[in-house]
């Protein structure tokens, strides 16, 4: 990237979230990654550099760890023109939604990240000239905590997600509570995981994005009308799935192509992808346990139907939503198990502060970081070392918790569908896929008070809001749940 040669007009206003806004090129895939403060927040450009710089490493020696170097897209810390920022950032404004404008872009210090545009990607899986569909999803946390330090039990029965989403309702964030539970998704079950992503194209929340051609075509915010959308997103999608007119039409035309959809996300979901130094650290539960949140509307009709539970069919060892899941299990105290040993490292800190770097609080995260992550065992010794391994490997699976994961699919003809890359069939089409992992960044030190906090009021709402449920004598859902079992073993 030419720094000298940088015009605002080439870049386009492509998102953001709560601490970073990403504009994208017109021609080129890729984009810029901007860091964002509240106004009074002063902080200098050396700073604002080696936060950037430490979410490049973080991404670079720790999740490609755990995802595979083909999956995660850490990009680079680039340093651009003072002027090209702030006329960026005034061209910009206009498109911003109201409610994240309370925060501004950094336009002080010229540096951002470079990092390829995946809504739009043409890597070797793809012909230059063909279209591209992404979805990108955000799965949220797909295991119910199996710690001994949980104290309230509906906690092993209902998912944090699905707990979470009453009060999500109740403060005005969302207008009505998705009917998508994470543990439908990650159940391995064809059945479940085609149900969960039903729910988020009906509820879509901010955890369902579909791009075409790095355009946005659908999710983000409640919807205004889901058959309405559906029909519209349907018009979109035929080209993919029914190239050829006159194939599929009239009044469930609509329905085929959302379900050929949803058909194509499992499988490739499900697909293998690349190994990765982290496939030795097994800690996915070897017997499924508890694989059933009791909120989820599908383990509700079962049980209505006189199933005791949920089929999990278990998750390929080697496809992304295992990897996902592995390193969200790295949470393995809860936050409630946790915040003690938080509150032993934050004293020493308190005494001894010049040792924050020394801690690797925040960084370097290199190799000596990732090692120590891989320590499973979750019997205290007393020591700030174990009190230190479990708050970093809880920053960690909170990223996990919260990553984003990306699908493009581009069609591709019989004649052009090799051995040599991955494909996935549908009723009328094939796809040559990639499939990518986004939202990486290490979730904060600080930020570990607020979720003690945040966990014990989502679970007071859920408990004073929300009927228990009556089933007395039903076995599996209501069973105690399995330990999970941790094994290290070579692959």
């Amino acid at each position: 990237m030419d720094a000298a040669k940088m015009d605002e007009n080439e870049w386009t206003y492509h998102g953001e979230g709560n601490k970073s806004l990403v504009v994208a090129h017109a021609q080129r895939c890729v984009v810029l990654r901007f860091l964002k403060f509240p106004p009074n927040r002063n902080k200098t450009s050396e700073e604002i550099f080696r936060h950037l710089q430490s979410i490049v490493d973080f991404g670079k020696n720790v999740m490609t760890e755990f995802f595979g170097e083909n999956y995660v897209h850490h990009g680079e810390v680039v340093q651009l023109p003072l002027d090209f920022v702030k006329q960026l950032c005034l061209k910009i404004q206009a498109e911003r939604p109201e409610s994240r404008c309370d925060k501004d872009l950094d336009t002080l210090s010229g540096y951002a990240m470079c990092l390829p545009n995946l809504t739009r990607l043409h890597t070797s899986h793809f012909a230059e000239h063909r279209p591209i569909l992404c979805v990108e999803i955000k799965p949220k946390c797909g295991f119910i905590p199996f710690s001994r330090h949980v104290t309230q039990e509906m906690k092993h029965k209902v998912c944090r997600y699905c707990m979470h989403q009453h009060l999500k309702v109740a403060t005005g964030k969302w207008k009505q509570i998705s009917k998508y539970c994470p543990l439908d998704l990650f159940s391995g079950n064809k059945q479940r995981m085609h149900f969960a992503l039903k729910s988020l194209l009906q509820e879509a929340q901010n955890n369902l994005k579909i791009f075409k051609n790095g355009e946005l075509i659908y999710g983000c915010g409640d919807q205004r009308d889901t058959a309405a959308d559906w029909n519209e997103l349907a018009c979109h999608l035929k080209p993919f799935f029914y190239p050829s007119n006159g194939l599929v039409g009239g009044p469930h035309c609509t329905g085929t192509i959302i379900k050929e959809l949803i058909h194509v996300i499992t499988l490739t979901l499900l697909s293998s992808t690349d190994k990765c130094r982290a496939g030795d650290m097994r800690l996915v539960p070897s017997s499924q346990g508890r694989s059933c949140c009791e909120a989820s509307p599908f383990s509700k009709e079962l049980l209505r139907n006189g199933k005791s539970h949920a089929e999990g069919s278990g998750l390929p060892r080697g496809c992304l939503l295992y990897k996902t899941l592995q390193a969200q299990m790295l949470d393995l105290l809860d936050i409630e198990g946790l915040y003690p040993l938080y509150r032993r490292v934050e004293r020493h800190l308190q005494e001894f502060p010049e040792e924050r770097d020394l801690l690797q609080i925040d960084g370097p995260y290199n190799e000596a970081f990732y090692q120590k992550l891989r320590d499973l065992s979750t019997e205290d010794d007393g020591t700030l070392a174990y009190a230190l391994t479990k708050v970093q490997q809880y920053r960690v699976a909170m990223t996990a918790k919260d990553c984003s994961i990306m699908i493009a699919l581009s069609p591709c003809l019989q004649d052009e569908c090799s051995d040599q890359r991955p494909v996935i069939p549908a009723s009328r089409a094939r796809f040559a896929f990639s499939v990518s992992v986004l939202d990486l960044d290490l979730k904060p030190y600080e930020s570990i008070p607020h979720q003690h906090k945040l966990d014990g009021k989502i679970v007071s709402y859920y408990l004073k809001n929300v009927p228990p449920k009556k089933e007395p004598g039903k076995a599996g859902l209501l069973a105690e749940p399995d330990d999970c079992t941790l094994v290290l073993h070579k692959v």
